[in-house]
C-alpha cells in the first residue's frame, strides 16, 4: 500500500474521532453522559502498543510472560469496587484532578511534593509516549513497505504524530476546569477501544480459521518446535516467582498510572459506573488475551527461519497473504492503541506541569495581578503548549533513545518507575499515620534504584554502549543484590518496592506529621463519614476576611461565578451573605474552586496570602477531629432518627387517613342499610295499618297487602342475613362443600334466575367456553352465590340494549373467569376499595343503585376461601371482573383469609 493512501487512510481516522468527539461535546445525550460502558471502554486506554504489537513478541519469544500485563489487572479490578469508590469519593470533594493533586494533598498539600510526582510521571511516561510513537512509525513503514527515514521532516510518521498533537491539544484544553469532564476525548477513546478490540478479533479468526485449520492446528504444528514446551510452562520455582512479580508490577499499575487515574477516577461521572467496570474491563482484556497465543506462534510458524521482528506478526501475517483490507484494520487497531495512550497521557501530564511545576514555581504572582480572561487564557494556553511539547519531546526520545529497543522492555521500565508511588499512593487512602517525610524518602529511595537498575542501562545503552567511571561502578554495585531466580526487571521493582515501603512505614511511625497532613489523613481514611460535612471537618483557624478571598477567586473565576458559587455556600450552611469574617469552611470551599484551574497546591498558596493562619498543635487537631468525628456520628444518628420519625409520621397519617375513609364509608354503609331496612319496614307498616284500620277492605286488596307483607319482610330477612353472612365469613364460622362440579353447569344455575330480569332491559347474553375439561372442585353453592353477586353488579350497572359476557378458560392449571360488562368504567383510585365491605362508589350515578355495598365483599371472601383471587380492571366500553381459581390440586390444605380450616369438609 502507497504511503500517500495510507495517510489518506490516517487523515480520515483522525477525522472520525474529531467528528465522534465534537458530537459528544455539542449533544452531550444520555448515550455519551450517563453510558457505564462508554466509561468501561475508556478504560482500556490501558491497552497501548505494547499489548497490542509487543504482547504477540513476548509470547513468541518468551511464552508465557505476556499473560502477567493482563492478568494482574483482572485479579485487581474487582478490588476497584472498593479502593476505586472511596479514591472517586475523596477526589470528588477535594476538586483533584491528577494524581499529583491526589497524593500530595493527603500528605499536607505540599508543592514540593506534588512537583516530585510530576517528574516522576514525566520519567515514567515520556518514554512510554515514545513507544507508542516507535509503534506507529514502525508500522506504518511495515505496512507501506517504505524504510524508515532518519529525516523527520520527509519522514510520514511524523506528521501523523503532530496531528494527534494538534487533536489533543485542542480537545485536552477545551475546559480551563481541570476537574472537569472531558466528554469529547472519552468517547473518541472508548470508540477508539472498542475498534482496537475488534481489529484484533478480525485478525485471529483470520489466523485461526483461514491461514490454519483451527486453533488444533495451530497448537499441533506449534508443539513440533523444541522451545514450545519450554516457553509455555513456568519452568520451575524460577518461572512462577518472575511471573508473579510481573503481575505485580501491572496490577500496581492499573491502579496509578496517570492516564488510567484520569480514566478510572477524574472521569467518573457516576460510581455506580464503577460496578460496570469491574466486569467489563476484565472480560475485554480476557478477550484480547484469547487471541494472542494463536497470532504469535502462528506468525512462527509462517516466519519461521526468516530475519522479521516478532512485535509486528499482527501486521505481516495478512501482508503475507496479500490480504490489505485486514492489514490496514490491524494498523488502524494498532492506531487507536497509540493514539489514545498519546492523547490521555499528554493531558493528564500537561495538567500536573502546568498545576504543580509551572504555575506554582514561576507564575502565582502574575496570575495575581491579572482578570480572569487573562488568567484562563495563559493556563489554557500553558496546558496546550505542554502537550504539544510532551509529545514532540516523546518523538525526540524515540529518535534517540529507543530506536532499537523492544516495546515491551520500555513499557516494562515504565511500570516499575509509576509503580514507585505505590506505597504512598495506597498509604493514602488506608494508613493515618503515612507522612510526607516517609513518603518522599522512600520514593527518591526507590527511584534512585530505578534509575541505577534499569533507566541507566536501558536508556544510556542505547545511545552510547560504553559506561565508564562511578555510573559503571554504581550500575555493577547491584550485583550484590542479585536474585538469581529472578530477572533484571523483576529483581528491581521487588528491590525498589522493598526499599521504598520500608523507609516510608519506618519514618513515618518514627516522625509525627504536622497537623495539616493528619487532618488529610482523617479525612482521606474516613470518607465516608466527611463526605456530607467534608468542609466542616477541615481543621483551620485564624483570621481571614470573605472580601480578600473573594478577590483572589474573581481573578481566576470572574465575578459571576464567585457570586453564584459564595450564594451556594452562604445557603448550604445558612450563613449571612454581609458576614465579613471567613471561617475554615470558606477557606477550603475557595480552595476546592481554585483547585481545578491551578491545582490543589497552588491553591492553598493563594489562599495563604491572603489569610493569616494560627498555628495549631497536633494534640488538638487530633481533639478536634474527634470532636468533628462525634458530631458527625451524632448528626447521622440524629438525622436516622429524623428519618424514622418522619417514616412513622407518613405511616401515621397514611393510617389515620385510611381510618377516615373507612369511617366514611361506615356511615354511607350504615345509613345505606339504614335506608334499605326502613323501606321494607315502612312498607310493612303501612300496609298491616291499612288491614288493621279498615275491615271492609276486598279480598283481593286484602290478599295483595299481605303479599306485600310477605315480600318486604323477604327483602328484610335478606338483608339481614347478608349482614350475618359476611360477619361469618370474616370469623372463619361457613363449612365449605368442596367437591368436583361441572363449572359450566354452576354458571348455568347461577343464571337462570337472573335472566327474566336481563331479558327486561334488552341486554345481549353471550358465552366464550374455551375449556377442554368442565370438572373442577369448588364449593358450588357459593360459586352460585359468586357468580350472582358479580352477574347481579354487572345487570346493576348495564345500560339498556348494554352487552355482559363471561369467558370461561385454564391457564396454567387455573380456572379462569372473566365478566365483563358495558357501562361506566370504575374510577381508577377505587378498583382495589371496591371489594371492601363498606365500599360504595363517591362516582355512582345520581340515582344510586340498590345496594347494601356488600355483595362484592362476600364475593372476595368466597374466591380467598378457595384460594384464588378476583380483581377488577376497565377494558374498552366497560368492566372486566377476572376470577382465578386453582383445579383443585391441594386446596383442602390451604387456609385462606376469612375462612377457617377446620370447618372444612
Amino acid at each position: 500500500m502507497s504511503s500517500f493512501a495510507l495517510f489518506t487512510v490516517v487523515l480520515f481516522y483522525l477525522a472520525l474521532l474529531f467528528l465522534v468527539a465534537h458530537l459528544a461535546e455539542k449533544k452531550k445525550s444520555k448515550l455519551w453522559i450517563n453510558n457505564p460502558y462508554i466509561y468501561a471502554l475508556s478504560l482500556a486506554v490501558y491497552c497501548t502498543a505494547w499489548t497490542y504489537y509487543g504482547s504477540i513478541g513476548v509470547a513468541a519469544t518468551s511464552g508465557l510472560n505476556y499473560l502477567p500485563i493482563y492478568i494482574g489487572p483482572i485479579m485487581v479490578i474487582p478490588a476497584w469496587i472498593y479502593i476505586n469508590t472511596r479514591i472517586v469519593r475523596i477526589s470528588r470533594v477535594n476538586k483533584i484532578s491528577s494524581l499529583a493533586d491526589f497524593i500530595s494533598l493527603r500528605y499536607g498539600n505540599s508543592r514540593s511534593f506534588s512537583a516530585i510526582i510530576t517528574i516522576v510521571c514525566l520519567l515514567a511516561i515520556v518514554p512510554y509516549i515514545g513507544l507508542q510513537i516507535k509503534a506507529i512509525s514502525e508500522t506504518f513503514h511495515l505496512v507501506t513497505e517504505t524504510p524508515m527515514s532518519n529525516d523527520i521532516l520527509t519522514d510520514n510518521a511524523t506528521f501523523v504524530v503532530v496531528l494527534i498533537a494538534l487533536f489533543s491539544s485542542y480537545y485536552g484544553t477545551k475546559y480551563v476546569d481541570a476537574s472537569e469532564k472531558r466528554l469529547g476525548i472519552i468517547s473518541a477513546i472508548a470508540l477508539e477501544s472498542f475498534l482496537k478490540l475488534f481489529f484484533i478479533i478480525i485478525l485471529g479468526f483470520f489466523v485461526i480459521y483461514f491461514v490454519f485449520d483451527g486453533f488444533s492446528d495451530i497448537y499441533e504444528k506449534a508443539s513440533k518446535f523444541e522451545d514450545f514446551k519450554a516457553k509455555n510452562t513456568f519452568n520451575g520455582i524460577e518461572g512462577a516467582m518472575n511471573w508473579m512479580v510481573l503481575c505485580l508490577i501491572s496490577g500496581t499499575a492499573i491502579c496509578i498510572l496517570p492516564r488510567q487515574f484520569h480514566t478510572a477516577i477524574v472521569e467518573n461521572r457516576q460510581e455506580k459506573h464503577i460496578k460496570t467496570a469491574i466486569w467489563f474491563f476484565p472480560l475485554y482484556l480476557l478477550i484480547f488475551t484469547i487471541f494472542i497465543f494463536p497470532i504469535a506462534w502462528g506468525g512462527r510458524l509462517i516466519f519461521d527461519g526468516q530475519n522479521v521482528n516478532p512485535e509486528f506478526y499482527s501486521i505481516l501475517i495478512p501482508q503475507h497473504f496479500g490480504n490489505t483490507w485486514i492489514t490496514v484494520f490491524v494498523f488502524l487497531g494498532g492506531l487507536s492503541s497509540c493514539i489514545s495512550m498519546i492523547i490521555i497521557s499528554a493531558i493528564t501530564l500537561s495538567i500536573m506541569l502546568s498545576n504543580n511545576l509551572i504555575i506554582p514555581y514561576g507564575l502565582l504572582g502574575k496570575f495575581k495581578s491579572e482578570n480572569e480572561v487573562q488568567n484562563t487564557r495563559n493556563i489554557t494556553n500553558i496546558r496546550k503548549f505542554s502537550i504539544f511539547a510532551l509529545i514532540i519531546m516523546a518523538f525526540a526520545f524515540y529518535k534517540y533513545f529507543i530506536l532499537k529497543t523492544s516495546l515491551d522492555s520500555v513499557g516494562l521500565i515504565s511500570f516499575v518507575v509509576i509503580g514507585q508511588l505505590a506505597p504512598a499512593f495506597f498509604g493514602a487512602i488506608f494508613w493515618r499515620r503515612g507522612t510526607y517525610k516517609g513518603a518522599v524518602i522512600g520514593l527518591l529511595a526507590g527511584l534512585a534504584i530505578c534509575y541505577f537498575g534499569l533507566i541507566i542501562p536501558q536508556y544510556y545503552f542505547s545511545y552510547n554502549q560504553e559506561l565508564k567511571g562511578v555510573l559503571r561502578e554504581m550500575y555493577n554495585a547491584f550485583d550484590f543484590f542479585k536474585i538469581s531466580f529472578l530477572g533484571r526487571i523483576p529483581q528491581i521493582f521487588f528491590w525498589s518496592i522493598l526499599v521504598n515501603t520500608a523507609l516510608f512505614s519506618i519514618i513515618s511511625v518514627s516522625v509525627k506529621g504536622n497537623y495539616r497532613e493528619r487532618n488529610f489523613a482523617e479525612l482521606y481514611v474516613d470518607i465516608d463519614k466527611y463526605i456530607q460535612n467534608h468542609e466542616n471537618a477541615f481543621i483551620w483557624r485564624g483570621t481571614a476576611y470573605v472580601s480578600d478571598i473573594k478577590n483572589i477567586l474573581e481573578r481566576f473565576l470572574g465575578k459571576n461565578k464567585t457570586e453564584q458559587a459564595l450564594r451556594i455556600f452562604n445557603l448550604k450552611y445558612n450563613i449571612d451573605s454581609q458576614t465579613e469574617t471567613a471561617d475554615s469552611r470558606f477557606i477550603k470551599f475557595s480552595e476546592n474552586l481554585l483547585a481545578g484551574r491551578i491545582g490543589t497546591a497552588s491553591a492553598k498558596i493563594l489562599i495563604e496570602g491572603v489569610t493569616k493562619e494560627d498555628k495549631i498543635s497536633l494534640k488538638e487537631v487530633l481533639n478536634i477531629l474527634e470532636e468533628s468525628k462525634e458530631n458527625i456520628t451524632l448528626n447521622k444518628k440524629l438525622t436516622e432518627q429524623s428519618e424514622e420519625l418522619q417514616k412513622l409520621s407518613d405511616d401515621l397519617r397514611k393510617a389515620n387517613e385510611s381510618l377516615i375513609i373507612k369511617d366514611h364509608q361506615k356511615d354511607d354503609f350504615l345509613d345505606s342499610v339504614a335506608h334499605e331496612l326502613r323501606t321494607p319496614i315502612t312498607a310493612i307498616r303501612s300496609a298491616g295499618e291499612i288491614l288493621a284500620d279498615d275491615d271492609d277492605i276486598p279480598l283481593d286488596i286484602k290478599r295483595e297487602f299481605l303479599n306485600n307483607i310477605i315480600t318486604e319482610s323477604d327483602r328484610l330477612s335478606e338483608i339481614i342475613n347478608d349482614i350475618l353472612y359476611l360477619d361469618k365469613l370474616q370469623h372463619g364460622e361457613i363449612v365449605l362443600h368442596i367437591q368436583e362440579n361441572n363449572i359450566i353447569e354452576t354458571y348455568k344455575k347461577a343464571l337462570n334466575p337472573l335472566l327474566h330480569l336481563i331479558q327486561q332491559k334488552n341486554i345481549h347474553l353471550s358465552e366464550v367456553n374455551l375449556l377442554n375439561n368442565f370438572l373442577f372442585e369448588y364449593d358450588e353453592a357459593r360459586m352460585i352465590q359468586l357468580f350472582q353477586n358479580i352477574l347481579g353488579n354487572a345487570l346493576k350497572f348495564t345500560d339498556e340494549q348494554g352487552t355482559i359476557q363471561a369467558k370461561l378458560s385454564e391457564k396454567e392449571n387455573n380456572l379462569v373467569i372473566k365478566i365483563f360488562n358495558t357501562g361506566k368504567h370504575i374510577p381508577e383510585e377505587d378498583l382495589e376499595m371496591i371489594f371492601d365491605k363498606f365500599y360504595q362508589s363517591k362516582n355512582q350515578n345520581i340515582l344510586k343503585p340498590t345496594g347494601s355495598g356488600l355483595g362484592l365483599a362476600i364475593s372476595k371472601k368466597i374466591v380467598q376461601a378457595q384460594g384464588g383471587t378476583i380483581k377488577a380492571e376497565n377494558s374498552g366500553l366497560g368492566v372486566t371482573f377476572t376470577i382465578t381459581l386453582p383445579r383443585g390440586n391441594g386446596i383442602e390444605d390451604r387456609e385462606p383469609e376469612g375462612f377457617n380450616n377446620n370447618s372444612r369438609r
